[in-house]
């Protein structure tokens, strides 16, 4: 099996649960049903009275001419650690969930605990209007219940490890909605970050109610639907975290 095929396997186990069109939100306790058909009149283009519509929503376009290089972010600080997990078809993806946490990160001072991965295909975000084949989406919360999302981006390529080994876990659930299985220690130091670059932007969660004032950082991993589309820009800050960049002027830290 050559590395195209071996990578698109794992799509099968997503795509299966990916083609259910209505869902229920589980991100946040406030549950809505919706769907990612934009036929429908629960489509992302009808989400108006499902969600907290703002100026601040995502996902995003990456455009180059609105990214400020930068190095005063400072590298993603990670300490991850092997948990136990389990497993849940929730119609619209499969979330992998660490039963309490996987280890956390650290955003300017503030401590995020890691509670659940999750993936969208295609992705939702887009870099210079190109939009990947997957996005891994890792999902943290600290103490005051703030949220940091980590999204990486892949396209089909090379076989990834994590994406490897949780398949068997991803298509044993694929048929069943709503049923959480225990799939013991899983450690998500084993997901690939690929680089230390990374951009970073203020946006929202990207399903009902779409809650603002998460804080966003997209990594580009070189390696149905169920995708949210584009969202407007507005007035926000952009920044790519490069380090040993020589710093012309002031950023403010995000």
């Amino acid at each position: 099996m050559n590395n195209k095929s071996l990578f698109s396997s794992i799509f099968i186990a997503l795509l299966i649960t990916f083609c259910v069109p209505l869902a229920l939100s589980q991100e946040v306790d406030d549950e809505q049903e919706f769907s990612y058909d934009v036929n429908s009149p629960n489509g992302p283009n009808n989400w108006g009275g499902l969600c907290n519509i703002g100026g601040m929503q995502s996902p995003i376009d990456i455009a180059d001419e609105r990214v400020e290089t930068t190095s005063k972010l400072g590298r993603l600080e990670r300490d991850y650690k092997p948990s136990n997990a389990t497993v849940i078809n929730r119609g619209y993806d499969i979330m992998l969930r660490w039963i309490g946490g996987g280890g956390h990160i650290r955003i300017n001072g503030t401590e995020y605990q890691l509670n659940q991965v999750h993936w969208h295909t295609p992705n939702e975000h887009s870099i210079n209007g190109q939009r990947f084949n997957l996005e891994l989406l890792l999902v943290h919360q600290s103490a005051d219940e703030k949220i940091a999302v980590v999204g990486i981006l892949y396209e089909i390529g090379s076989p990834d490890s994590f994406l490897l080994m949780i398949e068997p876990y991803l298509r044993a659930v694929a048929p069943t909605k709503g049923v959480e299985t225990s799939v013991g220690i899983i450690d998500p130091r084993q997901i690939e970050f690929g680089s230390i670059e990374y951009y970073r932007y203020i946006g929202s969660l990207t399903t009902p109610p779409c809650s603002e004032n998460v804080t966003w950082t997209i990594v580009k991993e070189e390696a149905g639907a169920n995708a949210r589309p584009i969202q407007a820009f507005n007035d926000r800050f952009l920044k790519l975290y490069r380090p040993d960049v020589v710093e012309t002027h002031y950023y403010m830290d995000i």
